[in-house]
Parts: structure tokens; C-alpha cells; sequence
């Protein structure tokens, strides 16, 4: 299979100015790789770096040093070096982003909320809301709520919607980051489904999971982030 994503001696750390400049490690040299259609789940307790290392992948963090590569057609793009119009352009099109937290937007109905992504990527408006319907009853949102603001909804429904955007439009590289907490086991199995339909696309993951039963159902391999700390690398 094709390397869709490899991260190269990613090191990263911050530096607390409002505390003498304190430096405090994060990761330190990490390094793997996704191939197409594959899932890696990042594996290690609260604090070890694992948000830490998705959010340089989708380029929230920079690294301070290291590459992240990801391909692009024909192409290779190092996110490490990459220019903010960069990163925005990958966001549109390669690197897709499934978490938890909804930010909910004004007046904007429930179905339009996850449609938008697709339609960015060309689809049109009846498309999009079409399978903007579909991926929400497949989450089992209530039918009622799919032409409301999803701001009055509740954190499970808020949560649904999110995962349903995350999920409606195809990036090559998809990030998952605790999609399942808080869901019940017939939404946790629906987001299952959805996962192993990304992998017959050739759609390479990498993924945050706590609940141990979904990593163990979604997951080709799990990376021990903790042998990429600085104590570690020591």
C-alpha cells in the first residue's frame, strides 16, 4: 500500500514565557508511518503527547523540528514547513480532522453544518445535504433536529453532528481524535462502520481512542507514544 503520512524525527516542545521561559518536552524524535487504508492509534496515558502529535499533524502546533510529510496527488508536502495558505489548502482537500466538540454555528441549520465540507470540495448543495441526511440518521439524530441550529442541541447530539461532518467529505488522511467518548454502544458501532468504510477508500487514519473495545475494532496497529518522550529518548 501507498504511504499516505510519515512523520520524521518530530520533535516538539513549549516554552512557558510567563515562567522564566521554562521549556517543558512533549515528543522527542517521533517516527511513523500511515499507508493508505490503514489506522494507527496512538497509544499511551493522559499528558504523554498524543493530541500533542494530531494537532502537528494538522498543523495547529509547529514542530521544532522534523518533517511531516503527506502525500498529495503526485506530490509530497512537508506540514512541518508548510505556509499557512498551505496548511488552510490542505484542510480543504487531504487532511480531514474527527473530534468530539462541535463549534456550533449561528443559524445554521444541523444538515447545512455537515454538508459543508463536501460541497467545499466541489459537490453540489443537493448532494451534499443528501448525504448530510444520510450520516446523520445514520447516527441516529433525530430527524426533527436536522434543519436546526445545532447550538440548542445536546452534547451527544452536538457530538453526533460533528463526527457526521468529520466524515461526509474524502480527505486521504483522516485524524480522529476521541470520536467515540460519550457516544452509546450503537452510535460507538456506527462510527466503527463508518471507520472501516474510510479504510476501503484507502483513506489513512491516525486516531485517539480510549474506549478500549472500538481501538481494538479499528485499529491495523497502536504506537506507544511513550517511547517517543524525552526520558526516553534519554
Amino acid at each position: 500500500m501507498a504511504v499516505r503520512l510519515y512523520l520524521n524525527s518530530v520533535s516538539k516542545t513549549f516554552t512557558m514565557h510567563l515562567q522564566g521561559g521554562t521549556v517543558i518536552p512533549v515528543v522527542d524524535k517521533v517516527e511513523f508511518s500511515v499507508d493508505a487504508g490503514e489506522c494507527v492509534v496512538l497509544g499511551g496515558p493522559s499528558g504523554a503527547g498524543k493530541s500533542s502529535i494530531l494537532k502537528m499533524i494538522y498543523g495547529n502546533y509547529r514542530c521544532d523540528q522534523g518533517q511531516i510529510l503527506v502525500t498529495v496527488g503526485d506530490d509530497i508536502v512537508n506540514v512541518a514547513g508548510a505556509e499557512p495558505r498551505d496548511i488552510l489548502k490542505l484542510r480543504s482537500d487531504t487532511i480531514g480532522y474527527v473530534s468530539q466538540f462541535l463549534r456550533t454555528i449561528p443559524r445554521v441549520s444541523a444538515e447545512d453544518v455537515v454538508a459543508e465540507p463536501l460541497i467545499a470540495q466541489g459537490s453540489s448543495e443537493e448532494e451534499g445535504r443528501d448525504k448530510a441526511r444520510n450520516l446523520l440518521a445514520r447516527l441516529n439524530v433525530p430527524e426533527r433536529l436536522w434543519t436546526l441550529p445545532p447550538a440548542t442541541f445536546s452534547g451527544g447530539e452536538q457530538q453526533r453532528v460533528n463526527i457526521a461532518r468529520g466524515f461526509i467529505a474524502y480527505y486521504p488522511v483522516l485524524l480522529l481524535d476521541e470520536p467515540t467518548a460519550s457516544l452509546d454502544a450503537a452510535n460507538r458501532a456506527v462510527v466503527v462502520r463508518l471507520v472501516e468504510e474510510k479504510k476501503a477508500q484507502g483513506v489513512a487514519m491516525v486516531g485517539i481512542l480510549h474506549d478500549q473495545d472500538v481501538r481494538q475494532e479499528i485499529a491495523d496497529r497502536i504506537i506507544d507514544v511513550t517511547t517517543f518522550s524525552s526520558e526516553a529518548a534519554a
